[in-house]
């Protein structure tokens, strides 16, 4: 079997992530690694925690804590969240960590020697209040363009035009709030990616049309506008330091790496720290280094971050002279909006992962939003889908489903699985039936196409409720004890099938299912067309029990709360 080394995109250290970010690349990542995992395919999914920036030094700064133990909190409370959601991840790191400092030195060094890198004198925002170099971000004002008074050096989050901390009306430190600024020169480093524009062509001419659409077009619009060279140092005190071996005068000033820099390399970094917890067991460079023929590499990532990852890392790995592993399928998603508005984390505008946990268990959410996908376009959360969702596809098509039957055998037959008949044109049909929807799920999970894939899965779930209704065992008793019983053996065999090929979406939910029955060798990763036609897995005889309900259904009630508490329409 292949090896499949997935990641997603590191969700930033400042605060708990919106379900937007969980939709756009952690919870897809996940559920395509558990799929490949149970088809046998050797899997290393790594995710982290993208730690360096001005945000992070800002959000430290207001929580009045020292910025490494302000990350360190941060990172074990979104990683508590992770796990809420059952996000399988074989290592959640820290871009903050030695092994990340390490790599990117590494890289920066390479690409000087090879010529990529260059000190150029800018000009720059200095504050004499704080007697530092001001990034971008950490200039505030008021926007030229809309007014707003919040507009950072960078960029307004109101009008999302992209800014210069010299366009701002009255700019003042983000730090101190002193108006007393000034422009003074200083040096940073530059990545001179018009240098390496060719070769970045190349090599996205040679992926692309595998690509989605999105993704391929997105890198495109890059290349065509023509790639800049890109400052990758800051004024910070927190960051991946400048080799003081290579470029001493800089290093003495304390600058640092740009977060976009040392980021991406974080994957790789990430990977050896999962390798340093067993360096016996464990060899990160067969991951990523000359691993081109024996690993496929999957990147999955909101449309904002597709640049970087299809335009400058790729830059960036190629100017390193190295073999190192450059992706293979970018999986790009448009945006989950929040009644057609955006989710923000800065103004607390929508459900938020931490609260969506609070409210109800991750399968509810992790379906919700895997059958919602963004993939084609945007796509909208209001609380009135996600409850008709919930109460259709969840409670009624699937847990419904197995309390009925669970119930009603338990009830007639006892807690043990009834033998009745043999299978009749009744069963062949279904078999039939199951095995085609059972393929045509592997295929869309295979190409990634998530909302296909969950229709698929929905279909199977709908099958066993039309044989269900077709059989009626609660009038097929009465004439044919012997033939209801081989209903519900029948109809409990799709339920064991139902929590195989539903764990990558519902693991929790999957679990709860395939505990039902005493199995004593249970061991099935998955299940073949052979199977899904014979539903022999649970035999006559078998015990079981009826489990708790799967899924309640939502009330009116609980819309209005919701909706009170998060609000509807933001506009």
């Amino acid at each position: 079997m292949a090896r499949h080394l997935i990641t997603s995109a590191l969700p930033y250290i400042n605060g708990i992530k919106h379900l937007g970010n969980m939709v756009g690349s952690m919870l897809p990542a996940d559920v395509y690694s558990r799929y490949l995992r149970q088809r046998g395919h050797d899997v290393l999914y790594i995710c982290a925690t993208d730690e360096h920036g001005t945000p992070a030094e800002l959000a430290a700064k207001e929580q009045g804590l020292p910025v490494a133990e302000f990350c360190a909190q941060a990172h074990d409370a979104q990683k508590a969240v992770y796990d809420g959601f059952a996000l399988a991840f074989d290592y959640f790191g820290r871009s903050s960590s030695q092994q990340n400092v390490e790599i990117t030195q590494h890289f920066a060094r390479r690409l000087n020697e090879n010529g990529f890198i260059e000190e150029r004198a800018i000009r720059q925002v200095y504050s004499p209040a704080d007697e530092r170099f001001l990034p971008d971000r950490y200039v505030e004002g008021t926007c030229p363009h809309c007014g707003y008074d919040k507009a950072r050096g960078d960029q307004c989050e109101n009008c999302t035009r992209v800014l210069d901390p010299t366009d701002l009306i009255d700019p003042r430190s983000a730090i101190s709030g002193s108006t007393d600024l000034e422009v003074r020169e200083t040096k940073h480093l530059f990545l001179l990616q018009s240098k390496l524009q060719h070769e970045v062509e190349e090599w996205v001419a040679a992926h692309e049309a595998e690509w989605p659409q999105l993704a391929s077009s997105i890198a495109r619009k890059w290349l065509t506008e023509g790639l800049h060279d890109r400052a990758i140092t800051r004024d910070l005190d927190w960051g991946v330091p400048v080799p003081a071996d290579t470029w001493p005068e800089l290093a003495a000033e304390g600058k640092v790496f740009y977060v976009w820099f040392d980021a991406p390399i974080e994957y790789i970094g990430a990977t050896k720290e999962w390798a340093d917890q067993d360096p016996s067991t464990r060899d990160w460079k067969s991951w990523w280094y000359e691993s081109d023929d024996t690993v496929r590499y999957t990147e999955f990532m909101a449309k904002d971050n597709v640049p970087f990852h299809t335009v400058m890392f790729p830059a960036t790995e190629l100017g390193v002279r190295e073999p190192w592993k450059k992706v293979d399928y970018v999986k790009a998603f448009n945006w989950l909006t929040y009644y057609g508005g955006k989710f923000s984390t800065s103004q607390k505008r929508g459900v938020f992962t931490d609260q969506a946990l609070d409210i109800l268990p991750a399968d509810y959410w992790r379906y919700f939003l895997i059958a919602n996908a963004p993939e084609s376009d945007d796509s909208s959360f209001t609380w009135e889908h996600f409850t008709a969702t919930v109460n259709k596809d969840l409670a009624d098509t699937l847990g419904n489903f197995v309390n009925r039957v669970l119930s009603f055998s338990k009830k007639r037959f006892g807690e043990e699985v009834p033998a009745g008949g043999e299978p009749g044109e009744a069963e062949t049909k279904l078999g039939e039936e199951i095995a085609r929807l059972l393929a045509e799920y592997e295929t869309q999970m295979e190409s990634l196409q998530f909302r296909k894939a969950a229709a698929a899965l929905r279909a199977l779930w709908s099958a066993g409720n039309s044989y269900l209704e077709e059989k009626a065992p609660w009038l097929e008793i009465k004439t044919s004890p012997e033939g209801a019983a081989l209903t519900l053996r029948t109809a409990m065999n799709l339920i064991h099938l139902y929590s195989v090929v539903s764990e990558p979406f519902i693991p929790t939910s999957s679990k709860a299912m395939r505990q039902a029955f005493a199995l004593k060798d249970d061991t099935a990763a998955w299940v073949s067309a052979t199977e899904a036609k014979a539903l022999t897995a649970v035999p006559a005889g078998t015990p079981f029990i009826v489990p708790p309900v799967l899924f309640a259904k939502l009330t009116d009630e609980d819309l209005a709360t919701y909706k009170e508490r998060f609000g509807g329409d933001p506009a």
